[in-house]
């Protein structure tokens, strides 16, 4: 297992500011997506937090998270709960919270361990599983889906125009000997693409890989289906903020903050007309957060 290292919470300085709290004190605080627990040691650094929830999937970071409570002195303020945020809102949702915050997508531990297959850096099996106890690999997925199901993944999960020449020949190369790691899909992709267009800025597997990671954990899926109930779970006065990481989310929050608004407008408030995106000194400093983009919603004190 890759040690998790130093870890750069993104966009931090925006969700302390837009997630401010505006109850009175102490104030509860939930973490949908814990990971290495750099967002919650600042929220609660900053505020009055008596109680924090964090969620994670990964047993990775669930074990992370034993040392870093104790290195904290969090024990008793934190406490983290191995499930998908989808699950937990789903079961608990009696549960209020001052502030929500999701921090969606892929880790950077999960995309530097190699043996985890989310990134075509390494050779190493093919998985991309999130939750590794779940049945569904990516491994799994390029070998026994249809010509037809692989480009509709490639193209509308990761929007790449030449799903269906890879998807010919990953069909083509599985006929002869099984894909089985990061680096024979990486290169199916490479040569898939046309010769002037294989050394751009984005290399040819990127958008493949991604489209995979999306299908394998149904990224999309539990977004959508989450964010009624987070808002549910909101206190009134509470604030729930998510971060996404490419346009397909930040699409499906956008829409979904605009209807929940447009639906109740008494008691919700868009707090982010445009997604909250990372200065310059941040991009510079921490190269993960060029594409992130936080948007906030509140639930509203009504008389």
């Amino acid at each position: 297992m890759t040690d998790y290292g130093e870890h750069k919470p993104v966009l931090l300085e925006e969700c302390l500011e837009f997630l401010k709290p505006e109850n009175n004190p102490p104030f509860s605080y939930l973490d949908a997506t814990f990971g290495a627990g750099g967002h919650t040691l600042a929220f609660i650094k900053k505020y009055d937090i008596a109680q924090a929830v964090g969620l994670d999937q990964d047993s990775e970071a669930i074990k992370n998270s034993q040392s870093f409570l104790k290195e904290n002195g969090l024990e008793d303020k934190v406490k983290v709960i191995h499930t998908n945020y989808e699950d937990y809102f789903s079961k608990e949702s009696e549960e209020k919270f001052d502030i929500i915050l999701a921090d969606i997508g892929v880790s950077s531990h999960q995309f530097d361990s190699p043996e985890r297959g989310f990134s075509f850096r390494y050779d190493a099996e093919l998985d991309m599983r999130m939750d590794q106890s779940k049945e569904l690999s990516a491994k799994e997925v390029i070998n026994t889906y249809s010509k037809e199901e692989l480009a509709d993944i490639f193209f509308h999960l990761g929007e790449e125009k030449f799903s269906r020449r890879i998807s010919d020949i990953i069909c083509e190369q599985r006929l002869k000997s099984k894909i089985e790691t990061t680096k024979e899909l990486e290169d199916i992709c490479f040569h898939a693409y046309p010769k002037k267009m294989r050394f751009c800025k984005t290399h040819p597997a990127t958008r493949t890989f991604q489209a995979l990671r999306i299908y394998v954990n149904d990224e999309l899926g539990v977004l959508k289906r989450s964010i009624p109930q987070m808002v549910k779970c909101l206190k009134a006065g509470g604030k729930l903020g998510i971060i996404s990481f490419h346009s397909l989310e930040d699409r499906i929050v956008k829409r979904l903050f605009k209807e929940l608004y447009q639906n109740d407008q008494e008691h919700l408030k868009i707090l982010t007309k445009r997604p909250v995106v990372a200065d310059k000194d941040e991009t510079e400093n921490n190269p993960r957060s060029r594409s992130a983009k936080l948007r906030a919603i509140q639930k509203l004190v009504v008389n």
